[in-house]
């Protein structure tokens, strides 16, 4: 049996066979034994993982500074062994995330086929029967396969952005720390303690304002220039939109890498089609993000980047319609059945007609659907009568009512 050490070489010569092999698949792209090489590291690296978290545990024991009785040499090298066996284990950790997004990009823009039968991209294991298979496009597709030569199969995400120019390295500090920042859900008003002099007496007092409110000029009109006041209640934070650290450093790396002034509006982008053209059971299955939440419920700075120059943009725009379309998710279970005929990126699209002032070309272009496919779709929900009670702006669906007298009638009856 090995030592950990031992392990700890073996994986480390591992990974780096991984990186010099993988740079080669890329130079002719092909996704069958692209996909036949991710399945087969994956499932070595998996191995790997799985023995040496058994050996290591979670504790994570990092070098730190020593005080004047922690200066034995032997302690000082127990710190660093298993530090070093903690940033191999991240490495490892990494590497096995970047398998997986490579695959689940993979995925969503080809599918396979062994003659007539569909075959899942994680039982491309099988070498020899890789000329057998067939590769379909297909017609919706999520994510970017641009960006998968530049994830960190080896792991080594800090050493792959050494090697890049200063704008590769900004994009990805930029990149991370949106994807690191904290949801904010932001109120209507703001409630203050104020503390002021009356009648010789200090005194105070919880008032409520609008967001806009001129505070000071408003405190000064009613209690004079003796006052102070503080913030009791203004904006509540939720957790980060990415909960793997994992999958951060390699979206980051990959897409700073790609787009190297432009990363941040492109995966943002990415991110709005991933959450309109999915469901959310098919989020929670896809795998093209890890552990990205498969509904929001507050504001991400991210999602305003590609509505910048909207003429009705406002702090949280792009938020509020991925917040819109989960609601309306929610208020469709247990009656997509009335609407079974519309797929669900199309129905992304006709949500995203129906909460934005977005006309049927905006829509198509930014959800990169058919526009023709998208007005059959509208025409359709419309039929179902749902748009009334979903929407607000009813009116944006008037030109998509049905022409006939009969047709009229019958939507007249469905609508009560």
């Amino acid at each position: 049996m090995t030592t950990t050490e031992e392990l700890i070489a073996q994986i480390n010569r591992g990974l780096d066979d991984i990186r010099i092999h993988t740079n080669r698949l890329f130079e002719n792209f092909d996704p069958r034994y692209l996909a036949f090489n991710l399945n087969r590291n994956l499932m070595v690296l998996r191995g790997m993982e799985d023995e040496l978290s058994r050996r290591v545990g979670e504790s994570r024991m990092y070098v730190r500074s020593v005080g004047k009785k922690e200066r034995d040499p032997h302690i000082r090298r127990i710190f660093l062994r298993n530090h070093y066996r903690m940033l191999t284990l991240e490495r490892l950790r990494t590497a096995i995330t970047a398998h997986k997004i490579a695959l689940a990009t993979i995925d969503s823009h080809y599918t396979f086929y062994k003659r007539k039968k569909e075959v899942d991209i994680k039982n491309v294991t099988n070498k020899r029967d890789l000329e057998k298979l067939k590769v379909a496009e297909k017609s919706i597709k999520l994510g970017r396969l641009e960006v998968l030569p530049h994830l960190a199969y080896s792991g080594d995400v800090l050493k792959i952005l050494s090697q890049q120019d200063n704008k590769v390295r900004d994009t990805f500090k930029e990149i991370k720390s949106k994807l690191k920042e904290k949801g904010q859900i932001r109120k209507k008003g703001i409630r203050i303690e104020v503390e002021y002099w009356q009648e010789g007496r200090l005194k105070k007092e919880r008032l409520d304002f609008p967001i806009e409110a001129d505070i000071d000029s408003e405190l000064r009109k009613r209690f004079g220039r003796k006052y102070r006041w503080r913030v009791l209640s203004y904006v509540k934070t939720k957790g980060v939109l990415i909960t793997s650290h994992y999958t951060v450093d390699n979206i980051a790396l990959a897409y700073a890498s790609t787009y190297p002034k432009k990363g941040v509006e492109a995966l943002a982008l990415d991110f709005f089609r991933y959450y309109y053209l999915t469901s959310e059971k098919e989020r929670e299955s896809i795998g093209l993000y890890p552990q990205i939440k498969p509904c929001i419920n507050c504001h991400y700075s991210i999602f305003d980047t590609p509505f910048m120059n909207e003429p009705e943009f406002r702090t949280g725009f792009g938020s509020m319609l991925i917040i819109k379309k989960c609601e309306i998710e929610g208020l469709l279970s247990g009656r997509r059945s009335e609407i079974s005929n519309i797929p669900n990126y199309l129905l992304g699209g006709v949500i995203l007609y129906g909460v934005s002032s977005f006309d049927e070309r905006k829509v198509s272009n930014l959800l990169q659907i058919d526009e023709t496919e998208l007005k059959d779709a509208i025409e359709k929900f419309v039929l179902s009568g749902l748009h009334i009670s979903l929407f607000e702006d009813v009116g944006k669906f008037e030109k998509f009512m049905p022409k006939s007298d009969k047709a009229k009638q019958f939507l007249e009856l469905l609508q009560g």
